[in-house]
């Protein structure tokens, strides 16, 4: 109220107006209808701890005159982006890296370490970047700079909990489905509100058609979006309209060619500020331009693998605690030489390529096996690579083994942060386009990860109560197809219309 608080910020905070109700209740005197005034007046009633508060996707810095202090914040899962860097006694800080960079004074040169964990994990993991000196402020953190000693302060006021000792939970399974989707139900409630048109990514596959169908059930017209290839194995097109038919949406569909790319490359290094070896952030631009012709937010399925153990390693670490029981002469001597010996394939998860990662990995630890499976580059396949100045630069100690629910967290703090958060951000964003992610509002993450891990992965079966919850809801052709990533027919356009400008570089 005495304009000393002021404030910047990127993104939406959803419980914004029952923030509100209570700030004015307390006597604040609001002058916008904006969600950002609620930084600012909860700021001033709650301090820092108001960050804890919110629910939303944000990153923004609030300055306090009063206490002579900047104040930063991202949101709890790193949704939106901020990067700062510490420069003798300057605080600098923009959302992206390329506005960092017009500082002349930050541009220090490719951090060896960073590059090290880029080849580890195809993505550079926060707190770094690929720059020296210029940090990212992880999720679930917030950083105070005292203006007048010129320091900073860095605080974790969230992390996950999992349910890593196998509560029970009180009800049976129906009880529990009938919660996952009423919780499910009011978190796509909350990111619904807006004052432009929405729409939804659909891609066919359970999480996104589980957003879907959750709009479809709150009213009103619901328009979906997806790509389609014409290389088969990549091309989900037929799922996404089955599940468009049977929910009733305005559906839209982009066929990709491969001359859509050509027009892409050069924007590519002004979409992506660093490395960033996930090919789909081209689909995810593309479609992005596409569904910005005809809404301005668009609802994803991003976040339900990592809160539901989708993604197929899961299983594989499973297999692999048997199938390293099995007689080692067995392994070495028969399996692994056949497997080597499989011909090559260019289709999208092929069984060359999953039976070849397995057994590369099978007998690692299981926090080791499962970068070896996730990334492109092994600890041995790194060392050939690096110069040995970037090697001692890089070292780091070891990790040793850890438990298979543990698998589910290093996904959610490495993979989901560093590489699907930042694709989604920088694509849609580069389209004008804002994308949510209502799998990853407050209330379904705390949902989530308050269940065992046998809710989640039962046996070899992924995603065991959220099929069992969506029962009816969605067709059970959805339900039961085999997953299917997200990603273009890379090898198959190298080597066909595209391998004269790949010839090129």
């Amino acid at each position: 109220e005495d304009s000393t608080v002021w404030v910047v910020e990127n993104g939406e905070i959803y419980n914004h107006r029952e923030l509100r109700e209570q700030l004015i209740a307390a006597g604040h005197a609001f002058v916008t209808q904006s969600d950002t005034e609620v930084l600012v007046h909860g700021y001033e009633q709650w301090g820092e701890g108001m960050v804890e508060r919110l629910n939303g996707m944000f990153a923004f810095a609030v300055l306090d005159r009063r206490r002579s202090v900047l104040f930063l914040a991202r949101d709890r899962v790193g949704i939106k982006p901020l990067h700062y860097a510490i420069d003798g006694e300057r605080l600098v800080f923009a959302s992206e890296l390329k506005a960092l960079l017009q500082d002349r004074a930050l541009r220090k040169g490719i951090d060896p370490v960073a590059l090290d964990e880029y080849l580890t994990y195809e993505f550079v993991p926060s707190p770094r970047s690929i720059v020296r000196g210029i940090s990212k402020l992880r999720p679930g953190h917030t950083l105070t700079w005292s203006l007048a000693e010129r320091t900073a302060t860095v605080r974790r006021y969230w992390e996950p909990s999992l349910n890593v000792d196998g509560a029970a939970r009180d009800g049976d399974l129906d009880q529990e489905c009938s919660e996952l989707l009423s919780v499910l139900r009011e978190s796509v409630r909350k990111e619904l509100i807006s004052d432009v048109p929405l729409g939804v990514f659909l891609s066919g596959g359970i999480d996104s058609s589980a957003v879907a169908a959750m709009m479809t059930q709150l009213g009103g017209e619901v328009k979906s979006f997806s790509v389609g290839f014409a290389e088969h194995s990549f091309d989900e097109s037929g799922y996404a309209r089955e599940v468009a038919t049977h929910l009733g949406t305005d559906h839209h569909e982009l066929t990709l060619e491969p001359a859509m790319l050509l027009g892409l490359i050069p924007k590519l290094s002004s979409l992506l500020d660093e490395p960033l070896g996930d090919a789909s952030v081209i689909p995810t631009y593309l479609l992005s331009e596409f569904t910005r012709k005809h809404v301005k937010v668009a609802l994803g399925g991003d976040g339900g693998d990592e809160l539901f153990a989708g993604y197929p390693t899961l299983q594989a670490h499973r297999l692999a605690e048997y199938y390293m029981r099995a007689p080692r002469l067995l392994r070495e001597g028969l399996v692994e030489p056949v497997v080597r010996r499989l011909p090559v394939s260019r289709g999208n998860l092929s069984f060359d390529f999953r039976a070849k990662r397995f057994v590369s990995g099978a007998a690692h630890p299981v926090a080791e096996r499962h970068q070896r499976w996730m990334g492109s580059f092994a600890t041995e396949e790194r060392s050939a690579l690096l110069s040995r100045e970037v090697q001692h630069e890089a070292k780091v100690d070891a990790a040793g083994p850890d438990p298979l629910n543990q698998v589910l967290m290093m996904d959610m703090r490495l993979y989901l942060e560093n590489d699907i958060l930042v694709k989604l951000d920088r694509a849609s964003m580069m389209a004008s386009l804002e994308g949510r992610v209502p799998l990853l509002n407050n209330d379904f993450v705390a949902y989530a990860t308050s269940l065992p891990l046998h809710m989640k992965l039962r046996g070899l079966r992924s995603k065991f109560l959220l099929k069992r919850a969506l029962r009816g809801v969605l067709p059970d052709r959805i339900l039961h197809r085999p997953k299917k990533g997200f990603g273009i027919p890379v090898a198959e356009w190298f080597r066909g219309p595209l391998k004269e400008q790949m010839l090129s570089v």
